[in-house]
């Protein structure tokens, strides 16, 4: 089988099973602040484990798009080093919600891999929990007979809590699993070591390939555990190792997945597979990481230098270095695997062609960028390495080392790589610390200390009112209190609530509860694995009543201004630039709205009008709103409504439309459009390669602004005494200003002239060297190094020494001839850190210049002096 027709086998097995087959979610995660990425299978479904959601489905398969590259699941450094580890991978999973448990389970798992798929059944091992005295849990006895119907005794293995007790996090649901190993050595090898002896020991041939996981209880804060109220199977098999095995392979690597992408990378490059272990691991790298990086464009993150995005774009310069190191990519190449990509993958994620040309774009782009961050590291390290060797040192600071990587993006790998070149190591334990240092920083900046949740009422599902109802009474269903940076706030859940909760760009709701004379300010909504979580910073006294739950209005209706203008100027940006705008992000508040899309030219200032014109004609028509809630996806589609990629939706949807303008939708909107008044757009820019931001504002925000404009349009007619031709005055007397200030250069030359004349008039000479060493009188820095640099090109054998009083601030600058600084040993940036001790200054620059700065004038002359004094004593030496 290939690599597409055992993806199919698998869901179609499934589906025999009355599985209902739903897609991948996006691997981007946006409503679960425990999470950047989707890491396993079961975090889409991660709500219904927590009991936030009701069961729709029963039993479930799919295949997920999975990243694992940040926190506990963190794979990076081995991939492409070893067959198996991948940054992006599939995960096939089946899922019981209540239903079927572990005998179903497991009798499937070996019907798919024994009858469907015809693994050998002596390669095959399975291991089950064997129990843990900490957690008062015995072994898994039922698992293991369910599995001695299969295998024989010396096929079953008892796993320890690491690799046998599988936990979503600190807390929530957990419990014991069951892993399925394969062993794909050789029958030699085989004959020499038992395949269960290698059992989750790191052997390449001797694999997990699923895991069975069988949630039974709950994790609290403290640790205990607590039985679920229904017992759950999640189960993950990692696709490319399936394909492996099927494939009769012993790497991932060599599977119909990754050959056509790492044999398109070797013709490209002008290399061969399995001919060098190096070139080996650089071609498996690359043929990784653009599965990675182009999923994630398509689900919405681009490269950034926050959160996921610098996760992304960390990823995208790793496989550039590699290239760019070991196969002689100078240029960008990465964007060029594209349709290879979509060959292999193209059939069951359609995504990628659609995005394909938006993935080429942003790829170009970010290997643009850092090759170019590449060069300038190269130079910078060409400059630490002869510093180094002059000084005769072979070690360089691991603090250099860390600037290098932190402040320009130059990986620590190329940097020992360059440095091993030229005979040189880096100080690694300095170069850990200051990267735990900022690891710290980090952790210290984010911590958020999270209590258990404390159920005041059973509640099956948290309804939202707030279409329709801006207040309501409610009940606290549930609360618990989280710490941040020393300061305490509580989170509750209602029964039902009027507060929309932050999703879809659109912020969350603010307001207040109220009973018994008390009232509580609700700070913030969010939404959080199924849940509207209301903040607040502090408990009501008595949590247990029935309050009156209100929503800020006015905000509501300035955020509802901004939401709906963001729909109609979607549409506008159509109509006016293409069909191929789609969305990329938004963010929609009461003072303003953005909106990312993809597009890859700058708006001309005509387009930008015509923008704004056709969005103000549709506020002026008073559209009103039409709302099309629960209807089916296809009928949402048929209506017009664009999907977006990077988004979860359900089987039923909810649709907005204002005429033409259709989208799917479950933000708050204006009832007729005339309720906006009027929308401006303030800034255009890019945001990345193929993505342009606007940013624009309504109703009031926009009022204010136009009314700003026309206030400076009147100052400025004050000004000019006149409101007759305004922008021919403003032209004139700007004329007349650059008139002005050639004539002030002149003069400034003039005076630097005179200044320089005077000093080559107060030369002293000492050994054939030309001493200048007083105060002058100029107006700023840079005038003094003009007069440094004149002086230097004109006077032989040259020590310029000169300090200024610059608006009361001290100023030392030094200059030496070139050949002074090599005939005395003279450094300029030494001499002059010793100078700025008496202007209670400091400063610094390169041997032949330097310069320093001050809060006491009042020195000046003897910080002369004392330079004056350093420079003669090796001259006079």
């Amino acid at each position: 089988m290939n690599s597409n027709e055992i993806r199919q086998a698998f869901l179609d097995f499934f589906a025999s099973k009355k599985h209902k087959t739903v897609s991948s979610a996006p691997m981007v995660i946006k409503d679960d602040p425990t999470l950047m990425f989707t890491n396993a299978g079961m975090n889409q479904f991660k709500d219904i484990f927590l009991g936030n959601t009701p069961i729709k489905y029963k039993r479930i398969a799919n295949s997920q798009k999975c990243l694992r590259v940040s926190g506990k699941h963190n794979d990076l450094e081995e991939v492409g080093h070893d067959t198996y580890h991948h940054t992006m991978f599939e995960m096939l999973g089946n899922w019981s919600f209540g239903d079927y448990f572990k005998e179903d389970a497991i009798n499937w798992a070996w019907e798919l891999l024994t009858e469907v798929f015809k693994l050998p059944q002596d390669r095959l091992y399975a291991s089950v929990f064997e129990g843990s005295a900490d957690d008062k849990l015995g072994r898994d006895d039922e698992a293991a007979e369910l599995w001695a119907k299969f295998l024989p005794a010396e096929q079953i293995i008892n796993g320890n809590k690491k690799d046998n007790f599988w936990e979503m996090g600190d807390t929530g649901p957990c419990g014991p699993c069951s892993e399925i190993h394969v062993d794909l050595r050789s029958d030699e090898e085989r004959k020499l070591v038992a395949g269960r002896d290698l059992v989750n020991k790191d052997h390449p041939q001797v694999i997990e390939i699923w895991n069975l996981v069988f949630m039974q209880y709950n994790r609290k804060a403290d640790s205990s555990l607590e039985a679920l109220p229904h017992q759950h199977v999640d189960t993950g098999m990692g696709f490319e190792r399936l394909c492996m095995a099927m494939q009769g392979k012993t790497s991932n690597y060599d599977t119909d997945v990754f050959q056509p992408i790492i044999q398109t990378i070797a013709k490209m490059s002008a290399k061969e597979y399995g001919k060098n272990e190096e070139i080996d691991i650089a071609l498996r790298v690359i043929a990784d990481h653009i599965r990675t990086i182009a999923f994630a464009i398509t689900d919405g993150q681009l490269p950034s230098n926050n959160k996921a995005g610098y996760v992304i774009r960390r990823i995208l310069r790793r496989a550039v270095r590699y290239g760019y190191t070991f196969l002689g990519f100078k240029e960008p190449f990465m964007y060029r695997l594209i349709p290879v990509l979509i060959e292999v993958m193209g059939k069951h994620f359609p995504e990628l062609i659609k995005q394909q040309n938006l993935i080429e774009k942003v790829v170009m782009e970010e290997e643009n960028s850092f090759l170019r961050t590449l060069e300038n590291g190269i130079r910078l390290l060409d400059q630490i390495i002869d510093k180094t060797k002059s000084e005769d040192y072979k070690v360089v600071s691991g603090k250099v080392a860390f600037e290098l990587y932190d402040t320009y993006g130059f990986p620590l790998d190329l940097t020992e790589l360059i440095l091993k070149e030229n005979d040189l190591v880096i100080n690694r334990r300095e170069f850990n610390e200051e990267m735990e240092a900022q690891k710290n920083r980090s952790r210290s900046a984010t911590s958020v200390d999270t209590g258990d949740w404390i159920e005041i009422l059973k509640d099956d599902v948290e309804e939202f009112v707030g279409y329709d109802y801006l207040t309501t009474d409610v009940r606290i269903t549930r609360y618990r209190k989280i710490s941040s940076k020393d300061k305490d706030q509580y989170q509750m859940v209602f029964n039902i609530t009027p507060f929309y909760g932050e999703s879809g760009g659109q912020i969350g709701d603010t307001g207040y509860i109220e009973a018994n004379e008390e009232k509580i300010s609700i700070i913030d909504t969010k939404k959080e694995n199924g849940l509207i979580v209301h903040f607040a910073k502090e408990l009501p006294k008595d949590p247990t009543v029935i309050f009156k739950a209100v929503v800020s209005e006015s905000k509501r209706t300035l955020i509802a201004n901004n939401h709906t203008a963001t729909h109609l100027m979607h549409h506008a940006l159509r109509e006016i630039l293409g069909e191929h705008v789609e969305q990329k992000g938004s963010l929609v508040n009461a003072d303003h709205l953005r909106f990312d899309f993809s597009h890859f030219q700058k708006l001309t200032e005509e387009e930008i009008a015509k923008v704004e014109e056709i969005v103000n004609v549709k506020i002026r028509e008073n559209i009103s709103i039409e709302i099309k809630n629960n209807i089916p996806m296809a009928e949402a589609v048929n209506l017009g409504a664009m999907a977006l990629f990077g988004e979860k939706y359900g089987d039923l949807v909810r649709v907005i439309r204002f005429n033409d303008s259709v989208e799917l939708c479950g933000g708050t909107h204006v009832e007729a459009t005339g309720q906006i008044g009027y929308f401006k757009i303030t800034s255009e820019s890019a945001i990345a390669a193929g993505v342009r931001r606007i940013e624009a504002i309504t109703a009031v925000k926009a009022e204010q602004f136009i009314n700003d404009k026309l206030n400076t349009l009147k100052e400025i007619e004050r000004i000019f005494k006149s409101n007759q031709n305004l922008i021919k005055n403003i032209t004139d007397l700007m004329n007349e200003n650059s008139g002005l200030k050639k004539d002030l250069d002149g003069f400034v030359k003039d005076r630097l002239k005179i200044v320089k004349n005077d000093l080559k008039g107060n030369i002293s000479v000492t050994n054939d060297v030309n001493i200048i060493a007083e105060s002058i009188a100029v107006a700023s820095a840079g005038d003094i190094k003009d007069i440094a640099f004149q002086l230097k090109g004109e006077v032989d054998n040259l020590v310029f020494i000169s300090g200024a009083d610059l608006d009361g601030k001290a100023n030392i600058t030094i200059m030496f001839s070139d050949n002074l600084v090599k005939e005395y040993d003279l450094n300029a940036g030494a001499i002059i850190r010793e100078a700025a001790k008496e202007i209670k200054g400091g400063g610094g620059g390169q041997p032949f210049f330097a310069s320093a700065g001050g809060k006491d004038p009042q020195g000046l002359e003897k910080a002369i002096e004392v330079a004056k004094k350093m420079v003669l004593h090796k001259i006079e030496a």
